[in-house]
């Protein structure tokens, strides 16, 4: 691929670095349904985690590299350090997928060099070509990253990535690993790298970073200008700390703002082109499809996806809007995919009209799941007078982001009033379908639930955050509750929805509690932190 594609490509790093988020972890089925959206949504490149860093990883990059994208779609790319072994596992993992690619990285900052890796300059510039040239031998597309290249000292940074892409590499990535730098000194960088690196041309230049000073979709246009062609992302600038530049922000600034962009491709202003291959109308269903799985909800005034992207309250920019939208909308709702449609079926409606909407809605569900599916549409059918599109894809999210079933919740029920102190009654089965109940006071009927729950578990955790919103609007809207539980300082999530907040409730911390369950004595490494197993050897 030649070092400027025409346009920008949108490298997905949601199921890796967006995954990293406390208490994001996803079950294969749900990287399996993310992975189908984001190569609907027409990303180039599905970073689909660390294979190396557990088997559980390993297998879900292998099972997305078989079934997600084929010859038309994505790049499936898979995430090792600089190590024979790390290597060698991503390139196994990655296998299956018709375009795939190895993304190896080794960090360049002189506090990282002392600090974590205890190496020094002289040992990277050994390392980078050896594995770049390894890599290579296993896969035709080969990425390589300088982490933490926002702090380290550009004259070393050219000599690396020259070594780099003589020994293969097809992509250099440029990270602001912790969020440190402002537009200007970013898009410097990557100047200073394009005027610097004799070989530059032969490699397509990306960049990736986080938002810890606000800052990471501001660089990343910057870096545009001074001619970064891939961007690295995640939906909802999901990820570690503040999170990474968000996909959704990246791709509408390119969009709306395309005739201020144009230029810095060789093209007229008013090029109708557009400069991403991404399919705009999908954002929102990818953006609400990212929050259910990871249980990281959306503030309300985030940019492009959040509940009041596109509301109005100020009397002044409602009138201004009813005379005409582009006084106080600068985006069409309609081409983020946002619309309030509702469907006309009812507890009346058969299976082929259901499986019909979703299909139109981009679900395409196995008989298995699609039974599963109308058999809750029909239950909620009988509790709820008018469907619409939000709560399908609130039962069909709720469905794949079930994990395994150590509990399985069979009785709430609960009192409580002004008068009477919140009792809640609970009955949970076992996997050898063993029932047990109990009763619990709490401050409030949900306290009075997790506190029944906990008690019938068994198993020490703390809830550390709890969160319900509407789905819908009216009083019999179904009700979406996430809860997060912490246990040995790991963080993990689950969620539910439901027209019984208390019932969507008791789900929810169910599925975390699951969650918990299956993630003891399972450890999981961290491609930043954990370091021990960096080595320029391979082991004898």
């Amino acid at each position: 691929m030649a070092k400027d594609p025409g346009r920008i490509l949108i490298f997905d790093t949601t199921l890796r670095d967006g995954e990293q988020s406390p208490g994001a972890s996803l079950n294969l089925e749900e990287k399996l349904a993310i992975a189908h959206q984001l190569a609907r949504l027409g990303v180039d490149v599905i970073e689909a985690g660390f294979p190396f860093a557990s088997q559980g990883d390993f297998s879900a990059v292998q099972k997305i590299a078989e079934h997600v994208g084929g010859s038309e779609g994505p790049i499936i790319c898979g995430l090792a350090r600089a190590s024979f072994k790390d290597i060698k596992v991503c390139a196994d993992a990655i296998s299956p997928a018709p375009k795939k690619r190895i993304h190896t990285f080794i960090a360049t900052s002189d506090i990282h060099l002392e600090h974590k890796l205890r190496k020094s300059r002289k040992d990277v510039l050994q390392i980078v070509p050896e594995m770049v040239q390894y890599a290579k031998s296993l896969v035709e597309d080969v990425e390589f990253s300088c982490e933490d290249a926002g702090r380290s000292d550009p004259e070393f940074l050219y000599e690396v990535i020259e070594q780099a892409i003589l020994s293969g590499a097809n992509t250099i990535n440029i990270p602001d690993t912790v969020g440190y730098t402002t537009p200007s000194e970013f898009g410097g960088l990557i100047e200073g790298i394009n005027n610097n690196v004799a070989n530059i041309d032969d490699a397509i230049l990306s960049v990736h970073g986080h938002n810890d000073l606000g800052l990471a979709v501001a660089n990343f246009l910057e870096a545009v200008k001074r001619g970064a062609r891939q961007l690295e992302c995640t939906i909802n600038g999901i990820g570690e700390r503040a999170g990474n530049a968000a996909l959704e922000e990246l791709v509408m600034a390119l969009h709306v703002r395309r005739s201020f962009f144009n230029p810095f491709f060789g093209r007229e202003a008013l090029c109708p082109t557009p400069l991403t291959a991404v399919r705009t109308e999908e954002i929102t269903k990818t953006s609400r499809l990212v929050s259910n799985l990871t249980g990281m909800v959306v503030q309300p005034n985030k940019a492009i996806v959040g509940a009041n992207a596109f509301a109005h309250e100020s009397g002044i920019h409602q009138d201004g809007v009813l005379k005409n939208r582009l006084t106080y909308e600068i985006v069409d709702a309609k081409t983020v995919g946002l619309t309030d449609n509702k469907i006309s079926l009812g507890k009346l409606s058969g299976r082929s009209a259901v499986r019909a909407r979703l299909e139109e809605l981009g679900y395409d569900l196995s008989r298995e799941d699609l039974n599963e599916a109308f058999a809750r549409f029909k239950d909620l059918a009988d509790r709820k007078r008018d469907i619409s599109d939000r709560d399908l894809e609130a039962i069909v999210s709720e469905q794949v982001q079930q994990p395994e079933s150590f509990f399985q919740l069979r009785l709430v029920q609960v009192s409580c009033g002004s008068s009477l102190k919140p009792t809640a009654t609970i009955t949970l089965a076992d996997q050898e379908e063993n029932e047990q109940t109990t009763v619990a006071l709490g401050t409030g009927p949900v306290d009075a639930v997790c506190r029944a729950l906990e008690a019938l578990s068994g198993v020490p955790n703390e809830l550390v955050e709890f969160s319900v919103k509407s789905v819908t609007e009216g009083i019999d809207a179904m009700g979406e509750v996430t809860i997060r539980l912490r246990s040995e300082g790991e963080l993990f999530s689950g969620h539910s929805a439901d027209t019984d907040v208390v019932v969507a409730s008791a789900q929810a911390y169910i599925n975390a509690l699951n969650r918990l369950i299956a993630a003891q004595g399972s450890k999981t490494l961290h491609p930043q932190k954990d370091v021990a197993d960096f080595q320029a050897k391979p082991a004898i």
